[in-house]
């Protein structure tokens, strides 16, 4: 199981980016998916998740209304809309696969997801 992530980059406060989470070896339909991020000097903390049909998700406080997460199961991806980044949100952003399919809820603890990417780094510059 691999899942690749991408999409991270430089911008200024108030952009914009997309990542994306792309699954090989697993079919992440069935698997919810989550975003989580580890800021310098501090712990990994959760983003934003989806269940594994995309009909429910959570977002921690901070990025509400600016962070969006969707799916496309066609393409066995998940991504991350980032609007209006502040320099805060720089981290370093890992994507998750839940360690069970079809899980009833979307886990906001590390220890709720089984496979991990690599982390795509985003700056945000003020």
């Amino acid at each position: 199981v691999q899942l690749q992530a991408s999409g991270g980059g430089l911008v200024q406060a108030g952009g914009s980016l997309r990542l994306s989470c792309a699954a090989s070896g697993l079919t992440f339909s069935n698997y919810a998916g989550g975003w989580f991020r580890r800021a310098p000097g501090k712990e990994r903390e959760f983003v934003a998740g989806i269940n594994w049909s995309g009909g429910g998700t959570s977002y921690t406080d901070s990025v509400k209304g600016r962070f969006t997460i969707s799916r496309d199961n066609a393409k066995n991806t998940v991504y991350l809309q980032m609007n209006n980044l502040k320099p805060e949100d720089t981290a370093v952003y890992y994507c998750a696969a839940d360690r069970g399919r079809w899980a009833p809820k979307v886990s906001v603890t590390t220890t709720g997801y089984g496979y991990w990417g690599q982390g795509t780094l985003v700056t945000v510059s003020s």
